[in-house]
């Protein structure tokens, strides 16, 4: 661990805290000025990430690996991604629910997302979807959730009478339709996954028994220990930010806010160039200089809440998988390049397992940054990327005011890996 960073000097009455400092705030809380272990890393830097974050998205997406296993990677450099499954699907310390969209968490925050699954059970139960379910099989629902008991684990498509799939992305099949409900209600959980699917099984037959004894808490008390947790991993934040963490709704987060407000657990403050008042969580730390360097999935906590990523590093980002390719401004799968306290470039990529290649597919510099300062680091992390991903060689397309410039450091488009390079990823004090 780093050693002790410098505490938050308040701006003078009136003036606003400055963008810079509201920036390294939020890369320290995010984990990114945390020492990376000089050797092999383990279970103990990867809950440490996990505490940094407070959970982590999980996406099907896979151009170049599942979005749960790239935050850990990202702030820890090369590490098994077989670890995470294990803490979550053998050791239990994770489980999967509804945080920031799907989303890995620590299993204590099971009992304070049980309001949401109360909660969602009801509009589950009002929707379209389950109310044509159950007029046209009644019944349907608890003889899946009875299977499950007698059977379980299943994925969904290994039930009884599953019925036949709607064709489109959506169009689930009736099996599919009640474990979604199930699951949104808590009567099941994520047992474990075969690929990317889902294998469920009873909720107290995979939750741990310490998890499941604890009592329920009110919902605006669960609520308000979700909104710390948020406040801890953001640092600074505004009212928005804090409650799409965990996504809550929009009363129930002024609320909370204005209570840890009122109870001095957040500390109102104003940001340079920022229109919503903002609130510093106290124990948030400032250091003096931030040296990072990681290319970021498109679903890390820094980025997940765009207008935050725009305000924090003046990065425009969206997200373009959905977008026809013809209209695609940057790529299909684009990660940010943090360099330092700035996020400097963007680059489109594709793991391409079939010839043992990283490919970048187009590379931007944002605008004022200089190419040649940008290319070497983020030829270095391709390079480690590539590795981490079990890939031979990274090569360089053309497309990108950046690419050219990219295709140089990288020895003319295609270079060798040269696995284990030293990556820095701490604050100078």
């Amino acid at each position: 661990m780093s050693a002790a960073r410098p505490a938050i000097r308040p701006p003078a009455p009136g003036r606003p805290l400055p963008l810079a400092i509201a920036r390294r705030i939020a890369l320290a809380a995010q984990g990114f000025t945390d020492r990376r272990p000089a050797g092999r890393v383990d279970r103990r830097h990867l809950r440490r990430v996990i505490d940094r974050v407070g959970l982590v998205q999980v996406d099907s997406v896979n151009v170049v690996a599942r979005s749960h296993y790239f935050p850990a990677y990202s702030r820890l450099g090369s590490y098994p991604p077989l670890m995470l499954d294990r803490m979550a699907y053998v050791d239990r310390e994770l489980f999967e629910y509804w945080g920031h969209e799907a989303s890995l968490l620590p299993v204590a925050l099971q009992p304070r997302l049980r309001w949401r699954m109360e909660r969602y059970s009801e509009l589950w139960s009002a929707s379209s979807r389950l109310t044509e379910l159950r007029r046209r099989r009644p019944g349907y629902v608890d003889d899946v959730l009875a299977e499950i008991t007698a059977r379980g684990p299943l994925g969904a498509g290994q039930l009884s009478g599953i019925g036949e799939s709607g064709g489109s992305w959506w169009g689930w099949h009736d099996g599919k339709i009640a474990t979604e409900y199930l699951f949104a209600a808590g009567l099941v959980s994520t047992a474990s996954r075969r690929g990317f699917e889902r294998i469920y099984d009873l909720t107290e037959r995979v939750l741990p028994p310490a998890v499941l004894a604890t009592p329920t808490p009110l919902p605006e008390d669960a609520q308000r220990d979700l909104v710390r947790v948020a406040a801890r991993a953001l640092g600074i934040a505004t009212e928005a930010d804090l409650r799409d963490y965990f996504r809550l709704r929009p009363a129930d987060g002024r609320a909370r806010v204005a209570e840890l407000v009122e109870a001095s657990e957040l500390r109102p403050v104003a940001v340079e160039g920022w229109r919503a008042p903002a609130y510093l969580q106290p124990a948030a730390t400032a250091p003096r200089r931030v040296r990072a360097q990681a290319l970021l999935s498109p679903f890390d906590s820094l980025v997940w809440e765009r207008d935050r990523a725009e305000r924090l590093f003046g990065f425009r980002f969206r997200l373009e998988i959905y977008t026809p390719a013809a209209k695609r401004v940057h790529g299909y799968y684009v990660l940010p390049f943090l360099l330092d306290d700035r996020l400097v470039a963007r680059v489109d990529v594709k793991a391409d397992r079939t010839a043992s290649t990283l490919r970048a597919q187009a590379a931007w510099a944002e605008p004022g940054v200089p190419e040649p300062a940008v290319a070497g680091p983020l030829a270095a992390e391709l390079i480690e990327l590539a590795g981490w991903l079990g890939l031979k060689q990274v090569s360089v397309g053309a497309r990108g005011d950046l690419s050219p410039t990219l295709a140089r450091a990288m020895a003319g488009g295609t270079m060798p890996l040269k696995i284990g390079a030293d990556r820095v990823g701490h604050a100078e004090r």
